[in-house]
């Protein structure tokens, strides 16, 4: 009781206050932090730095040990929350172009090797930061470039569990290749949640092909609303409708509602990146529409008949009542082809009057006419192609962000979406592929179409879902994913079959 007094309340052992309840509560066991990695940058170097001191003064409360060790697995689960280029994921609130070379991960990359394993990892993002700490934990990252002890930082598929406890869903991270797709099924994420259950983001090389559009706020410039967060943040980017995920009745997730969003999490159904040409992770949510169930199972797959691995995307919604579904894709870039005709409106008007509808501007309207909707797209000089399984009645909308924002406070970036009325059950399926390139010097387009054929759905039940793929040479591929009970047995729920 008097160590407890003598340290006034920061070790209070009960976990129940002070320091230790700080790393209890928002880091799960996997060193997730719960508000996710633009937040989670700026709360390590506190952390550490005190850790640190605890260490040199309490060696006995071992502090680095504390819950496992969180603290220095909590600096690996951040660098694994960056692209190719180092750059936090925008989860939640967060502003795009953070990254691990902001001074608060040179402290944690230097004190996570120094008092933890001695990753050699760890040094090759330390010399790519180009300096270190005035410390002991400096001088032994110097010390360990200099000796030829650095390696590169091996960055994987990955799974982080939220939640103290790792039980309040999390963020599957996939690699493949060059493909890196971040999957969020998360708890709220405290304050700075957004309201976006079982969305994703997907990357190319560190590029993104299909974004999250992270925070609206433009920090510490002072003529952009001092430098805060701008209204817009709640009005657009925490709305479920800003995020490439299922919108139900132009409603977003737990209504936009913090009471209720944090007293909720998606549950994992399964995660596997055993296979490396086939990278997965399957999760549900049940909460966010009440009612409503929505199962979604991503997979980036490596194919001997595709130029690069693919995303394969498969939303399983089951409700109680008939809805209407709007399911976007943010993508970046030049539109190039489509499989339908549309029309484009002469005015611009909003797609709708609020939960991030009123910024919606419509600029182009279509109804699906095949069992695959395709849509192609260029950006930074590399092709892209989309295709959805889709049915007649299903309408295809382009978007683009900025309606009701006479301060432009919002960038200007587009959507293909699907909507689909009048459905109860129902599965959105899509393949995403990355391909070809162009060159601007020799003016010349490689691989620049689709590899699809068909896309299509052989069957849909209560267990089991299973998709074929048919590329253009002919080869067909089917894919099965369970749809329960499949956490427990994950190595086999997903089955391949090449019929050729």
């Amino acid at each position: 009781e008097k160590e407890k007094d003598d340290d006034g309340g920061f070790l209070n052992k009960d976990g129940k206050a002070g320091f230790l309840a700080n790393i209890e509560e928002p880091f799960s066991p996997d060193g997730y932090y719960n508000e996710g990695p633009y937040y989670q940058r700026y709360a390590m170097y506190p952390f550490l730095v005190f850790a640190e001191g605890l260490h040199n003064v309490k060696p006995e409360l071992m502090i680095f040990e504390y819950k496992e060790g969180v603290l220095l697995k909590s600096i690996n689960a951040l660098l694994n929350l960056s692209d190719a280029n180092g750059d936090f994921f925008p989860l939640n609130d967060g502003q795009k172009g953070m990254s691990y070379y902001n001074d608060a991960l040179v402290t944690a990359v230097d004190i996570s090797y120094h008092f933890g394993t001695q990753d050699p990892g760890l040094l090759s993002i330390a010399t790519e930061q180009n300096k270190v700490l005035l410390d002991d934990s400096g001088l032994a990252v110097a010390l360990g470039i200099k000796n030829g002890k650095a390696k590169p930082f091996d960055k994987k598929s990955i799974n982080l569990s939220d939640g103290p406890d790792g039980t309040q869903g999390g963020v599957g991270i996939l690699r493949n290749e060059d493909i890196e797709l971040v999957f969020k099924y998360a708890a709220q994420g405290s304050s700075h949640g957004h309201y976006d259950k079982l969305s994703y983001s997907l990357y190319e090389k560190g590029e993104e092909i299909l974004q999250d559009y992270g925070l609206a706020r433009f920090v510490n410039i002072e003529q952009k609303g001092g430098g805060n967060y701008l209204k817009e943040n709640k009005t657009w980017a925490k709305q479920t409708i800003a995020h490439n995920t299922v919108t139900q009745n132009e409603t977003s997730h737990f209504n936009a509602k913090y009471e209720i969003g944090s007293q909720h999490h998606s549950v994992l159904n399964y995660f596997s990146s055993e296979n490396e040409n086939i990278q997965i992770a399957s999760a549900k949510e049940t909460n966010a529409y009440p009612g409503t169930e929505m199962l979604r199972t991503m997979a980036i797959i490596k194919d001997k008949d595709f130029e690069k691995p693919y995303v394969l995307d498969i939303m399983k919604v089951v409700s109680n009542k008939d809805n209407q579904y709007d399911f976007p894709y943010y993508f970046l870039g030049q539109v190039l082809s489509t499989n339908f005709e549309y029309k484009v409106p002469e005015t611009l008007k909003a797609l709708g009057t609020k939960n991030g509808y009123q910024h919606l501007y419509l600029e182009g309207t279509a109804k699906a006419k095949n069992d695959n909707t395709k849509f192609s797209w260029l950006n930074k000089g590399k092709f892209y192609s989309l295709t959805s399984v889709t049915n007649t009645n299903d309408e295809i909308l382009f978007t683009r962000i900025g309606a009701n924002d006479p301060e432009f406070n919002l960038r200007r970036e587009a959507a293909l979406m699907l909507r689909r009325k009048n459905s109860k059950n129902t599965l959105f399926v899509s393949v995403i592929e990355a391909h070809g390139g162009y060159s601007p010097v020799s003016e010349s387009a490689v691989n620049s179409n689709s590899s699809i054929k068909e896309l299509k759905v052989v069957l849909d039940t209560e267990p089991y879902t299973a998709i074929q793929i048919t590329n253009v040479k002919g080869n067909t591929k089917l894919f099965i994913t369970a749809n329960t009970n499949a956490s427990k047995e994950a190595k086999h729920t997903l089955k391949i079959n090449d019929k050729n």
